[in-house]
């Protein structure tokens, strides 16, 4: 859980910083929403290569690297920020590159270290990890910002990288096998329930891409991520903008949501193994950023993103122990290739927040999100199958 919840304390961290950021340097909307993408750039380049290298040598060292990577990103962020805009889109995106190793290398990891009957169960516990860095971010951003500046945040959440990484070469491996701390028992447990861990040497790109399921996976995948990764980026500038709260209150009331999303996620997972929660996952979102429309108080607004959110967990146990599901041997690649398209709407969807918003309203935002929504239940439902056809 520890580095998926690191990963997020660092994407969220900008989120809120931007405001005043945003500020000091004169930057509108579609400049905010251009930052915002640029970490996507960069993370896009990773996904697929960071599947391969796990299926290959291992998620430990790929996840090791990526950390340390992403880590010096932020520290630098500051420095590039004052330096100019140009350079902050650089080393956002190198940000994003470390990043973009990271959740097929978790994939990897996954699949090697958990029995196939406990799978949905365990990533929803594992991608909570997701929710509680988001909360850690946003709770403690304001507070740094308001204390010690806004590239306080930077230098403190970056410098955590280097305690997690000392920690992590001493204490994790890529598999059971190489563990010398488990007993034979231990490594007979997991391995029984678990699937082969050979490693890949040649991935066969043509079948994997010839499956329905897979396409399947990638359509949904890039439809969820659109509406996540907006609220992800610009919830907080949604609360300052849209209902007035100041820096500390936007910060705040954004742990609602993700605090909701964790909780959900975990009931998701245990539900998973019987029951197909996807299409909850991504109509109780459509439902609720609908209604934002009509709320009148900020408090309806905040309970309206709190239900969306929390409605959107119940996809994930589903959505990222599907690669494992159809085709456990190449976890890793298959999570690249689908998280590709997700970091791809990351890409378009925060940059075209900003441009939406110059234009037109949160209104105009919520709609796209909302048709995105139902167009993914649609391709899930009619395409994907929990049945393995990569062998």
């Amino acid at each position: 859980m520890q580095p998926v919840c690191y990963i997020f304390v660092l994407q969220v961290n900008m989120s809120i910083a931007i405001l005043p950021m945003s500020k000091e340097f004169n930057w509108n909307s579609a400049t905010v929403g251009l930052i915002q993408s640029s970490f996507f750039w960069g993370y896009l380049l990773t996904q697929i290569l960071g599947g391969i290298w796990a299926d290959k040598i291992g998620g430990k060292l790929v996840l090791g690297f990526g950390v340390v990577w992403w880590s010096v990103a932020t520290i630098l962020t500051p420095i590039a920020a004052k330096i100019g805009l140009p350079f902050l889109l650089i080393m956002r995106a190198f940000m994003g590159i470390g990043e973009g190793v990271a959740m097929p290398a978790m994939n990897n990891l996954l699949s090697k270290w958990i029995p196939v009957s406990e799978r949905s169960r365990s990533l929803a516990l594992v991608y909570s990890g997701m929710y509680l860095g988001s909360v850690t971010g946003l709770a403690f951003s304001p507070i740094l910002i308001h204390k010690f500046g806004w590239p306080s945040v930077f230098y403190s959440f970056g410098s955590l990288g280097s305690i997690w990484f000392a920690l992590w070469l001493r204490k994790a491996y890529s598999s059971p096998e190489e563990d010398p701390e488990l007993s034979k028992e231990e490594k007979k447990l997991i391995m029984g329930g678990s699937i082969s861990k050979e490693p890949v040497k040649v991935i066969p790109w043509r079948l994997i891409l010839s499956k329905a399921p897979v396409w399947a996976l990638i359509i949904s995948h890039f439809c969820h991520n659109w509406g996540t990764f907006i609220l992800l980026t610009w919830m907080p500038t949604y609360y300052n903008q849209v209902l007035n709260f100041n820096l500390t209150e936007s910060g705040l009331l954004c742990v609602l949501p993700w605090l909701t999303m964790a909780a959900f996620a975990n009931i998701g997972g245990w539900i998973a193994d019987t029951l197909i929660m996807q299409s909850i996952g991504f109509l109780g979102p459509a439902f609720f950023l609908t209604q934002l429309s009509y709320v009148r108080t900020p408090a309806m607004a905040v309970l309206c993103m709190a239900c969306s959110q929390g409605s959107d967990a119940f996809s994930q146990s589903g959505l990222y122990s599907n690669h494992q599901d159809i085709g456990p041997r190449y976890a890793g690649v298959l999570l690249g290739l689908s998280n590709t398209a997700g970091v791809l709407a990351g890409v378009f969807g925060t940059a075209a927040t900003g441009y939406i918003l110059q234009r037109g309203s949160w209104d105009d935002v919520f709609k796209v999100s909302v048709a995105l929504y139902i167009i993914g239940t649609l391709v899930w439902n009619l395409f994907s199958t929990g049945e393995k056809i990569l062998d």
